[in-house]
């Protein structure tokens, strides 16, 4: 106790079974793999579609275009918030109380007399609605920490009236006929690729990232939409067989479900869990044995954390999905970035999506739970922390609602001596600490084996040339940290990780960017001689900070792997056949790459993360998400009604001999 008590208490802590809880945020890659094909067939159909006369022989389906003039950025001028966001004065705000550098006439955002700084708008039929609220959720931009924008914590009347305005908009939209539908993803597929640099600006002012890296994370939800404009081919049809007794068929449809709603992050929403007696007496034994004060905030407090990490390609994941299958959407985005999610509900209603088919709220945990207790809502979507989705997915499933919840994730990667040295380590590098780590499929933690257990030199000064700074300027690969708090979180697991036995072989902390002193920033960090035990193992830290560790074997790395709870991804970099082989049919992970360092499937495929990565049993996009949101009516016909036996007291049996 007396040389090394903290390694001590930890030791005691494990022993004891005092099991931290790990604290995870939720999110995804973006690298993109263009489909040439598909994409100009798609474009070519619409700009047709776009060539054709507005008239429709559906008059839900009329509706009047806004002029491309009148959209927040000019798609072919430079953006306004780059043009401000690249000026040396970047980091100063106006000194003027009137004055706010961040305003724009968006029409999602709302300017009063009261306040300088704009207020979002809730989005319900059709219509950017200014929010009755009176209490607000700040909104800061994270190279600064520059209050920019407030987000209204909507009322329970303006919740009830999305929801409604949608449950009536359900009853039209659902006898749409499916190609209709699928025209209208077509022309928003057109207006997002032509509207993609100002999406990732509004990304990138709000979240942080570099813009390249904004660009792809509206890329890959353009994908989504894109495999939605062929929903109606396979993924919709039902199943028929005829004949099954004399003059008896059976056939089945696949319906839409009605209301469904996607959340995003829970601003200010904890779940506490309460100590057990045996617990409390342990803490105080050990603070009194070793006079110090254990930490313990994040063992007692579980926040809620989500996909602020894209903003445009997660709410992408869930409604253009579910509207083309027939249903109407109820969505929550992020408080810490809608700006995304509110340009992308403005083109969808210029490419005729009718007023109510997708509306948008906002707020924190008592939107949350409206959504999980409205009983018209049929179904929810959700990507974002454990703690979070187990409590969605409970109160959800509760009130009979279908509840599909992406959780948390710690991927590994397993880099065999036969790789390509090189090349592995730059993917490694990149997969790390691209977004600043803030991807649910970032390669947090890597298993050198054997002899590869020399290159972690390599790989610490290929971290090293990473340029950390805002998003908006060129060549910059790591941009902030979303907040200040989860900066401080991330350093703070890097203590405790170094105080249990870590070496610290890349300290990223302390980072300060000219011009943006206040800035979110934490470089590249890497940490070796970590063992499962370890603080920075066990947390998602969920920024640019990588774990190492070793293993003797392939099949040691294989078992390290499978004995983490999560099972979201992971990767092994060989150059043989028979290790990848045996690698991809004995780990227990829902998604696996080959020398593919973030394997995100493509929307023709589901995202399949698996174990304690996901709650519910049916994943987004692919035809699980249309499974997730249709339901199958099955028909059982007999047209041999005159002169025919319809049946009797006794159980049918059809198909047998004595069937009729």
């Amino acid at each position: 106790f007396s040389q090394e008590p903290e390694s001590h208490v930890i030791f005691l802590i494990l022993v004891s079974g005092w099991c931290h809880q790990i604290l995870l945020l939720k999110n995804f890659s973006s690298y993109s793999f263009p489909q040439h094909s598909m994409r100009l067939m798609i474009t070519t159909t619409s700009t047709l579609l776009q060539r054709r006369s507005s008239s429709s022989t559906f008059a839900f389906l009329k509706r009047g275009r806004r002029t491309i003039a009148a959209r927040f950025v000019h798609r072919h001028c430079a953006s306004p918030f780059l043009q401000f966001r690249t000026a040396s004065a970047v980091a100063t705000s106006s000194s003027s109380a009137s004055a706010h550098p961040y305003q724009t006439e968006a029409p999602w955002l709302e300017s009063t007399n009261s306040s300088s700084v704009p207020i979002y708008r809730n989005y319900i039929n059709g219509e950017f609605v200014p929010s009755e609220a009176t209490d607000y959720i700040p909104l800061t931009d994270p190279t600064t920490n520059n209050l920019i924008y407030n987000v209204p914590r909507s009322t329970n009347d303006e919740m009830l009236s999305a929801v409604s305005y949608a449950s009536e908009a359900f009853h039209k939209w659902k006898d749409v006929p499916i190609q209709q539908r699928q025209r209208i993803m077509l022309q928003y597929q057109a207006l997002i690729r032509d509207n993609m640099n100002d999406l990732a600006t509004l990304i990138t002012l709000e979240q942080g990232k570099t813009l390249v890296d904004a660009r792809g994370d509206v890329f890959r939800g353009l994908e989504v939409v894109e495999a939605a404009c062929g929903l109606g081919g396979s993924a919709m049809m039902g199943e028929t067989l005829e004949n099954l007794s004399k003059g008896l068929d059976t056939y089945s449809y696949r319906q839409p479900l009605g209301v469904c709603a996607g959340i995003g992050k829970c601003c200010g929403c904890s779940v506490k869990r309460s100590k057990s007696t045996f617990e409390k007496c342990l803490h105080r034994l050990l603070t009194l044995l070793l006079n110090i004060t254990l930490p313990c905030a994040r063992t007692k407090t579980l926040h809620m954390q989500a996909p602020f990490n894209f903003p445009a390609m997660i709410p992408l994941w869930m409604f253009p999905i579910a509207c083309t299958a027939g249903n109407t959407f109820v969505m929550k985005p992020s408080e810490k970035d809608p700006g995304a999610c509110m340009m992308l509900a403005q083109l969808a209603s210029e490419a005729g999506l009718p007023d109510g088919v997708l509306n948008i709220i906002h707020g924190g945990k008592e939107s949350v739970d409206f959504i999980c207790d409205d009983t018209d809502i049929r179904a929810v979507s959700f990507v974002g922390s454990n703690a979070v989705g187990a409590y969605i997915h409970a109160r959800g499933t509760a009130t009979g609602k279908r509840v599909q919840a992406n959780l948390g994730a710690k991927n590994h990667a397993t880099i065999l001596p036969d790789a390509d040295r090189e090349e592995t380590v730059k993917a490694i590098a990149g997969a790390a600490f691209g977004a600043a780590g803030q991807r649910c499929m970032a390669l947090s933690a890597i298993i050198l084996v054997g002899s590869a257990q020399e290159w972690l030199p390599d790989i610490v000064e290929e971290a090293k040339k990473l340029r950390v700074g805002s998003g908006f300027h060129e060549g910059v690969d790591v941009g902030p940290l979303i907040s200040p708090e989860a900066k401080d979180r991330a350093e703070q697991i890097i203590e405790e990780a170094t105080n249990e036995g870590a070496i610290l072989e890349l300290d990223g902390r302390g980072t300060v960017v000219p011009g943006f002193e206040n800035g979110n920033f934490l470089s590249p960090t890497i940490l070796s001689n970590v063992s499962p035990f370890n603080t920075a193992y066990k947390e998602e830290i969920f920024a640019p900070v990588l774990v190492c560790l070793e293993a003797d074997t392939l099949e040691d790395a294989i078992s390290l792997t499978n004995a983490n709870p999560f099972g979201n991804g992971c990767s092994i970099f060989t150059s043989s056949g028979a290790s990848a082989r045996k690698f991809q049919h004995e780990i227990d992970v829902g998604q696996v790459g080959i020398n593919v360092p973030i394997p995100v499937p493509l929307p023709f495929f589901s995202f399949t993360g698996s174990r304690g990565s996901i709650r519910g049993d049916v994943h987004f996009y692919g035809k699980q998400g249309v499974n997730f949101y249709t339901q199958i009516k099955t028909i059982t016909s007999n047209w041999q009604c005159r002169g025919g036996h319809l049946g009797g007291a006794t159980m049918p049996v059809l198909g047998s001999s004595n069937s009729k």
